[in-house]
């Protein structure tokens, strides 16, 4: 009898061992169908590095838990050669999440299905007042309206604020630019409005910049980059993130790269942390607006004026000596963290997109003469490409329980 057992358990702790291999996988799969690195079975069995069987297994689990669709017919790219591979593709009509994100121009909230495409959105004009806790409400009210409409299951909600977030309180550290109470908490209540609307799935919180970075390092200009640095200004202020070895580094508070508050202008305006010529108030829009000698209007955005007076103006000498005066001084913080982060790609966001824009050479000339290393290689300096990536980003947060461990996440 010990002989007719011995090889059914043998086989039997075989296939155990294959279930649970194919299962360990189903997260990783996911992520690179999700971030565009696996556009069919035979990539993902490579850069799974598991057999094509095991590899069919994952996609196939994927597929019926309504994540991605499978090709039932292989086929070959044009002008390819060797078996042709089933194409794997995001499911049209899987799960979303809901992405809200608050800045001092107003709300906007959306669903985000994975491969963070948005599939509607509903943007809350408005000023956004001193009751955060009212302003969450409004904005995940907009999110459950979404949800009615579309009748899509939702797996979780991801929040994006213009503020250091710290950990693990998920605390709005410091709203600067909103009307908000120093260590607000956004994501207890943000969770607790979530829960309310009766949307299920965890409920996170995080700063704009670090999402925004998340979300281009995934699906945007960041992708294929091992180290990445994002600056930008959106509305007001500056904001800095960096992906260190493909995941977001936060520090160990969440309070890393507050890159805003790097002096390039001894001599500059004050900033609101006390200093004088940070690259906060020397290179946001209302820096570019002053420079260049426009009173702002009350009518649209800072960005806005900003963006419309550098795309139209710029054959204006005082347009052109402004903007040539904020890519000095955003070069010069550039190059500052190049030396001490030493990334391959730098990304840039808001107004420093539309300066890169302007003058690409200047800017990239002055990291350069101004870096250690960038006069021996340089560092690609691109603009940021994704619409909305700090709304993205937030999805990416709600997003992530789902990749770490689908069947968990989905059970």
């Amino acid at each position: 009898m010990s002989g007719k057992t011995a090889p059914r358990s043998a086989g039997d702790a075989v296939a155990r061992t294959r279930l649970e291999r194919g299962r360990g996988a189903l997260g990783p799969a996911l992520e690179l169908v999700h971030t565009g690195r696996a556009p069919t079975r035979a990539v993902l069995t490579a850069e799974l590095g598991v057999t094509r069987a095991t590899a069919g297994a994952v996609a196939a689990e994927l597929e019926s838990l309504g994540l991605i669709r499978v090709d039932s017919h292989p086929s070959a790219a044009s002008g390819s050669q060797g078996r042709p591979s089933h194409r794997l593709h995001l499911a049209d009509d899987g799960p979303v999440v809901l992405a809200a994100q608050v800045h001092s121009d107003g709300f906007r909230a959306a669903l985000v299905g994975l491969g963070g495409h948005l599939v509607a959105t509903a943007p809350g004009c408005g000023t956004v007042g001193a009751g955060f806790v009212d302003v969450l409400d409004q904005v995940v009210t907009a999110g459950a309206e979404l949800l009615a409409a579309a009748g899509r299951r939702c797996v979780g909600a991801g929040l994006s604020v213009p503020s250091a977030v710290a950990e693990p309180e998920g605390t709005a550290l410091n709203p600067l630019h909103l009307p908000w109470p120093p260590g607000a908490p956004v994501r207890e209540a943000f969770a607790e409005r979530v829960r309310a609307a009766g949307i299920t799935g965890p409920a996170l919180a995080g700063n704009d910049v670090n999402l925004a970075a998340l979300a281009e390092h995934r699906h945007g200009a960041g992708r294929g980059a091992r180290d990445l640095l994002c600056v930008a200004t959106g509305h007001t202020g500056v904001g800095g993130a960096l992906v260190l070895d493909g995941k977001l580094h936060t520090g160990s508070a969440g309070l890393a790269l507050e890159v805003g508050h790097l002096r390039v202008d001894p001599d500059g305006r004050p900033c609101h942390c006390g200093g004088r010529g940070c690259l906060d108030v020397e290179t946001n829009p209302l820096a570019f607006l002053a420079a260049a000698g426009r009173t702002p209007g009350p009518e649209v955005s800072l960005l806005r004026q900003a963006e419309e007076l550098l795309r139209d103006g710029y054959a204006d000498v005082a347009v052109r000596t402004a903007a040539e005066r904020l890519i000095d001084r955003l070069g010069l913080g550039l190059a500052g963290l190049v030396n001490i982060l030493n990334p391959d790609r730098i990304i840039l966001g808001g107004l420093h997109r539309s300066l890169l824009a302007a003058d690409p050479e200047r800017l990239r000339a002055v990291v350069a003469d101004r870096s250690l290393w960038g006069r021996s290689g340089g560092v690609p300096i691109l603009p940021c490409v994704l619409d909305h990536n700090s709304l993205v980003g937030a999805a990416e947060l709600a997003w992530q329980p789902v990749l770490d461990d689908p069947l968990a996440a989905l059970a």
